[in-house]
């Protein structure tokens, strides 16, 4: 296991049990809610603002560090969002990318490395047009000016990145709710929950719980989370969709389970609900899976986010199966994001 990876559960166990590391990182938490204090008093000062844009921004994330289920969201909005005629692009950060400095418009074929896995993902996954920068309103007005056809943009995470405007926020939690409640590196806050929204944006928010029940105490709604089953990976990257019965046709056999996430446990423990037996591989967020980190003869099963980065082996036919995931918000939640839309796409952005 690599240091990065034990380093982060580590964490996330100070923060859940909120024990002697917590309580000894608490100034440099507030540390972190004065520059956050510094950043508000800097936009509402006017001494910096948020960009403008010409169509509406939908900025999906989430308070907490460590995978709460953005990218499932995102991709469940973005089918929604087509299902109703909608012309959209994605904005993204592309963590794990290889920097150069500028925005990218992410292509079907381009390495992970060079825009991001969870990027890549989502063009691959939804097909609508895609950009990714450090600075998300470079990549917003790339994706513009190549296709200015887009009504509507949604930015793969975001919230703190305040030169980004935006019309409506969903907020996306799992079981893990708000931690113990601190900031980072005291706790998972990314952001102090008080913190108002950019001047210029407005403070609409949705929010969404990726997980059985409310894990806190605002109001929001429901999302289904489930196998959709698995598919080699040839087949994968021609298009197939993942099979219920291909993921039960694995049972009884010597398989290895590896995951680049935030929470791999998560992962293997969904497998092991279907009745399979695993070796369990976590890795580190964003691993690059270069060089391959299992022997090449193992029967290994991986996520989407991880076989973006495997198309290469592909032609290779490796025992190496994809494994989908079924997300799926409630209709309710669905409901709500259109009643927030209607006013936004009827007299477009709201930004100064």
């Amino acid at each position: 296991m690599s240091l990065s990876l034990r380093l982060a559960q580590r964490l996330q166990q100070a923060w859940r049990e909120d024990d002697a590391l917590a309580q000894a990182l608490r100034p440099l938490a507030a540390l972190h809610r004065v520059v956050q204090t510094l950043k508000v008093c800097v936009y509402r000062r006017r001494l910096k603002r948020s960009a403008a844009l010409p169509v509406p921004v939908i900025v999906v994330g989430n308070w907490i560090v460590g995978g709460a289920g953005k990218t499932p969201t995102l991709l469940a909005l973005l089918a929604h969002l087509r299902a109703l005629g909608l012309r959209v692009g994605v904005v993204s950060r592309g963590y794990g990318r290889r920097e150069d400095g500028g925005a990218h418009l992410v292509q079907p074929g381009d390495p992970a490395e060079l825009c991001g896995d969870e990027p890549l993902l989502i063009r691959l996954r939804s097909g609508v047009p895609v950009a990714v920068g450090r600075d998300r309103v470079a990549a917003a007005r790339l994706l513009l000016d190549r296709h200015p056809e887009l009504q509507l943009l949604l930015s793969d995470d975001g919230l703190q990145h305040w030169r980004l405007p935006r019309q409506l926020s969903i907020l996306v939690f799992d079981e893990r709710g708000l931690g113990n409640g601190r900031l980072l590196p005291a706790g998972p806050l990314r952001q102090d929950r008080e913190l108002p929204p950019p001047p210029g944006s407005a403070g609409t928010r949705l929010v969404l719980y990726n997980a059985t029940a409310p894990s806190t105490p605002l109001p929001g709604h429901l999302a289904r989370r489930e196998l959709a089953g698995a598919v080699r990976l040839r087949d994968w990257c021609a298009g197939e969709p993942a099979r219920l019965d291909a993921l039960h046709a694995l049972r009884g056999r010597p398989l290895l389970a590896a995951a680049g996430l935030a929470q791999p446990e998560r992962f293997f423990a969904m497998l092991e609900q279907q009745g399979l037996t695993l070796e369990r591989l976590p890795l580190a967020d964003h691993a690059t899976l270069q060089p391959l980190p299992w022997p090449r003869e193992r029967e290994v099963l991986v996520t989407e986010k991880d076989a973006v980065k495997l198309r290469h082996l592909a032609q290779d036919d490796p025992p190496i199966w994809v494994v989908a995931l079924d997300f799926r918000p409630e209709h309710a939640f669905f409901e709500a994001l259109q009643h927030c839309l209607r006013p936004l796409l009827s007299h477009g952005s709201t930004t100064d």
